[in-house]
């Protein structure tokens, strides 16, 4: 594989470095892209400090995923598909690809979002009150950021990181930290899916798609009103049976969407 160092220098990449490469931007990702969103709930959205996403340590790996491919994407010479004029210019070329990247981020989140819903019966984000949304999973709002992201991520942010990741090659004991996260995350992972199993069975029981963050949510409002302590990353930890609270959430959802007919 050969990737652009800038824009327009090929380097020859061995598979193994390749995948060294992608797998250190997936870590990256996934450990910025939690912090982006702990950030967006505190300041913008819940105004809480909430736990971002599936997994209960400090990484997204749905950003993993975009960065990772972001950077296959800005990788790819598409002059070499094309003739010359097909694009004309430098800025055909570089609205191309920032389209390309905008697509693909909205397909990741369209294909995560229906895994999820679809096969575990939860939700973790909700676009339902956002113009032109589709199941609630996407919409031309965070489309269009993600898509400006990409551009941020084109122009400045994959120079840099073509840089670390050549820095990475010359210094490959960092691998090991890596392979720390990865190891980490797997477990995370086996631990979560025991989790929601429980999560899906009462969703499917009583046909209803649980939003995730909303349990979060409500088993913390739940201790709380109990004076017990919530935990902010093991926030399904509690000495009650996670089905008491998830009975107490769908209850209090019911009465919501009584009072909103």
């Amino acid at each position: 594989m050969k990737v652009l160092a800038s824009f327009g220098t090929e380097i020859p990449l061995e598979a193994t470095k390749v995948f060294s490469i992608l797998a250190f931007l997936f870590m990256l990702g996934s450990l910025l892209g939690w912090v982006l969103e702990l950030l967006f709930r505190r300041f913008f959205s819940a105004k809480k400090w909430i736990n971002p996403g599936f997994l209960t340590g400090p990484y997204l790996p749905i950003y993993g995923f975009g960065v990772s491919l972001l950077f296959l994407i800005c990788s790819v010479d598409y002059r070499a598909l094309f003739s010359f004029d097909f694009w004309g210019s430098q800025a055909v070329y570089d609205i191309f690809v920032i389209l390309l990247i905008g697509i693909a981020m909205t397909l990741i989140e369209l294909i995560a979002g229906l895994i999820f819903i679809r096969g575990m019966k939860i939700r973790l984000w909700d676009y339902s009150d956002r113009w032109g949304n589709f199941k609630g999973i996407i919409c031309p709002l965070f489309s269009f950021l993600w898509t400006a992201a990409g551009a941020l991520f084109y122009f400045f942010l994959n120079p840099l990181l073509m840089k670390t990741a050549y820095w990475l090659l010359d210094n490959y004991y960092f691998i090991f930290f890596v392979g720390v996260f990865f190891g980490v995350l797997i477990v995370d992972f086996c631990h979560s899916v025991q989790l929601t199993a429980k999560i899906k069975k009462f969703a499917e029981d009583r046909q209803i798609v649980i939003k995730y963050e909303k349990l979060k949510e409500s088993i913390r409002s739940q201790l709380e009103a109990k004076k017990e302590k919530a935990k902010f990353l093991f926030a399904f930890r509690s000495s009650h049976r996670l089905e008491e609270h998830i009975e107490r959430y769908a209850e209090d959802e019911a009465e919501k969407s009584k009072e909103h007919k």
